[in-house]
């Protein structure tokens, strides 16, 4: 009796929370599970490799992480145009007109790698300017091994970008479980070859730079192949990716273009926080470092929703059907901060576990489990609002209004009050990060506050 009682709870809940005229529940899970499971994969084996690059020594850990910062920066650009391709492949999906899903598909391809060829070709030319001007101010053997990763790294921007590209495709018709697969590739790849190159051979941040190449060409490669030789509903040929259809691409860029200026100010802005964190010592960038990966494995299902909101959202938006976007947001809300929830009591009480990995000098050990602190309980109220709010706006087609306040709260609130906190009042790193944590707030209740408005659903993303 309590289990038929159960059972008819549990589906009843899913009915009123998860079920619309849009998308029912079964489609929503079989979308989200695959990309919470490459959330789990793509940050547990980051924070493996941080934790493998850290037997090279700090030095190594803070060089990585200074020029996976600078990385993010440029990165950011081509994902942000890709998810412009999510948007509008998701848009022509909702709406039936499968012949211009293929054609938004391949255009966003395109547009990403040819992105991806530019920044590959600006640092390769200005990459010693560039650190320089960013990081000047750090040690010699630090400065060193960035320069080594950074034009290493580098190179593989084509290859994340194609893979990327085509993954934003497939989480556009709904097809997480190839876009899953393509990611276990790139990322299972560089975690094996990061235990050969780092472990095994000690060549470390060559070793580092060596195994992302290998790793996202790889991917890319697989990711082409599954395009054009194995999927059965986006039918894109080769002559498809070779052509500039310029109607498309505006179409993709309406949503990428804000959404890549977001990211430009937005990751510009962390790496003006990694600079005056660079003035506070190896230490804080070392803590930084380990601190960022811990976090990222607190926010792993919320940020599995956040991907899955896109994906839901820009469906419903296709058949112009608002309420069912408005209901979904609302339950992804209230589950990703259950989610943070219950992330934190499992990591927290696993923290002297999880931070033996990263072989941290002790001296740095009290601030790092301070950090972990203070996300854990500030994430619950503020991330969800912050982060998986604007996706929703933006596979509505609001764009352009997710990108300035994203690009204002950052530099109004989480530099100057970093700044302020870490620099001035002598906070150090816990000061930074805990002016993010208040930038998240803020950033979050104006966002909140247009999402019960009307604007942000009256944008035509497609014909």
């Amino acid at each position: 009796m309590l289990q038929l009682n159960f059972r008819t709870r549990k589906q009843a809940f899913l009915d009123k929370y998860l079920t619309g005229e849009s998308i029912d529940y079964r489609q929503i899970v079989s979308l989200f599970v695959p990309i919470l499971v490459d959330q789990a994969f793509i940050i547990g084996l980051n924070m493996l490799n941080t934790a493998m690059i850290s037997s090279s020594g700090v030095a190594a850990v803070s060089a990585v992480n200074m020029v996976d910062s600078l990385n993010i920066f440029l990165i950011s650009v081509f994902i942000a145009v890709s998810t412009g391709g999510t948007v509008v492949v998701a848009q022509y999906k909702g709406s039936g007109n499968d012949l211009m899903v293929s054609r938004a598909a391949a255009s966003a391809v395109t547009s990403v790698s040819l992105l991806a060829l530019l920044l590959c070709v600006f640092i390769g030319i200005f990459h010693n300017l560039t650190l320089t001007a960013l990081f000047g101010s750090a040690s010699a053997d630090v400065f060193s091994n960035a320069k080594t990763y950074l034009v290493g790294s580098s190179l593989s921007y084509m290859g994340i970008a194609l893979t990327e590209a085509v993954c934003g495709a497939l989480r556009g018709i709904g097809r997480t479980r190839a876009s899953l697969a393509l990611s276990m590739i790139m990322n299972f790849s560089y975690v094996l070859l990061n235990v050969l190159f780092i472990n095994l051979l000690h060549m470390g941040v060559v070793g580092m730079a060596l195994s992302v190449n290998i790793a996202r060409y790889g991917a890319a490669v697989c990711a082409l192949f599954y395009l054009m030789k194995m999927d059965t509903n986006l039918h894109v040929q080769l002559q498809d990716l070779l052509k500039l259809n310029v109607a498309m691409i505006k179409r993709i860029l309406l949503v990428g273009i804000p959404f890549a200026a977001e990211q430009l100010f937005f990751n510009g802005g962390k790496m003006l926080t990694q600079v005056f964190i660079v003035s506070l010592g190896t230490y804080a960038i070392a803590t930084n470092a380990i601190c960022g990966s811990i976090a990222g494995v607190l926010q792993i299902p919320a940020n599995a929703l956040a991907l899955t909101t896109v994906t839901v959202v820009g469906q419903c938006m296709g058949r112009r059907n608002v309420e069912d976007a408005r209901k979904f947001t609302k339950t992804f809300l209230g589950l990703s901060a259950c989610a943070c929830l219950l992330m934190g009591m499992i990591v927290v009480p696993l923290f002297h576990p999880i931070v033996s990995l990263f072989h941290p000098p002790e001296a740095i050990v009290p601030d790092i489990f301070k950090i972990v602190i203070l996300t854990s309980i500030l994430q619950i109220p503020f991330w969800s609002f912050s982060f998986l709010m604007p996706s929703a706006l933006r596979a509505a087609g609001d764009s352009k209004f997710t990108s300035i306040v994203s690009m204002l709260s950052m530099w109004l609130f989480r530099i100057v009050l970093g700044y302020i906190l870490g620099i001035v009042l002598h906070f150090g790193i816990v000061g930074v990060w805990l002016a993010m944590n208040c930038e998240w707030g803020v950033r979050g209740a104006i966002f909140l506050r247009r999402f019960y408005g009307k604007k942000w659903y009256r944008h035509r993303v497609i014909d």
